[in-house]
């Protein structure tokens, strides 16, 4: 199963205001496992990026004024995600404007809308049917499931699509990664950010927390309490006797 993690920044809110992707970040999953490929690209928008969105992202138009167009882009961006499904937070924000990016570039091979050529999951619509009435923004979602956003003062298409990958593996049933490190801002801003989390089977040091005489104390009084009420042995110390005998 191959799948590919993916977030977008913009110049605002809506493409059919005129508004358009500055940045596309994926990170490929296989058999729920990085496969170390992803997709990074900085895009000029052919237009201003509003203020309200340099808030969010902090991508300047300066920044932005002598990289490749979408269109110049298309082809390589489409033949990494064709095939494979696309895990968005909020894809109906990201797919609006992927669409109307393939709409623009007018492509014979590449028309869109993207579903015709990627399956698409929504996490967002995943979080509400499992938490609901609650907030299920990405950065919600990474407290609620622990897991580690401490990098992202900004946002960034890459970065949080690696974080949204941890989470989407966390909440389908079991992290692939422990962490990941932020590059140096000279990289980033150099299209060539890595994947660089922590994969299964590497030597992690482990942090080791040691349990007070307190803590310990109270744990003893629970299980005494646990006996007591249900009037029997507990079965970890019948096995625990078993065991020594």
């Amino acid at each position: 199963m191959r799948q590919i993690v993916l977030d977008t920044e913009t110049t605002g809110l809506d493409p059919k205001a005129g508004h358009r992707i500055i940045e596309i970040g994926g990170v490929e999953l296989i058999d729920r496992r990085f496969s170390g490929k992803h997709l990074h690209f900085y895009t000029n928008p052919e237009r201003e990026v509003e203020a309200d969105a340099l808030k969010v992202h902090g991508i300047t138009n300066e920044f932005l004024h002598d990289k490749p167009t979408f269109k110049e882009l298309l082809v390589e961006m489409m033949e990494f995600l064709a095939g494979a499904e696309l895990v968005i937070h909020n894809a109906p924000f990201d797919v609006g404007f992927i669409d109307h990016e393939l709409k623009l570039a007018r492509n014979r091979d590449w028309k869109g809308p993207l579903e015709r050529h990627c399956a698409i999951l929504d996490t967002l619509t995943m979080a509400r049917k499992m938490h609901p009435g609650q907030r299920n923004s990405l950065d919600a979602l990474c407290k609620r499931y622990d897991i580690d956003n401490s990098n992202r003062d900004l946002h960034g298409a890459l970065l949080d699509a690696q974080i949204l990958a941890n989470l989407y593996l966390t909440m389908t049933g079991g992290q692939e990664t422990f962490s990941f490190e932020q590059a140096d801002e000279s990289v980033v801003r150099n299209n060539i950010l890595p994947v660089t989390g922590i994969q299964q089977g590497d030597d992690i040091a482990l942090k080791t927390i040691e349990v007070s005489a307190d803590e310990l104390a109270a744990h003893k009084d629970y299980l005494r309490m646990l006996e007591k009420s249900s009037g029997e042995i507990p079965l970890w110390q019948q096995l625990d006797t078993s065991c020594q005998d």
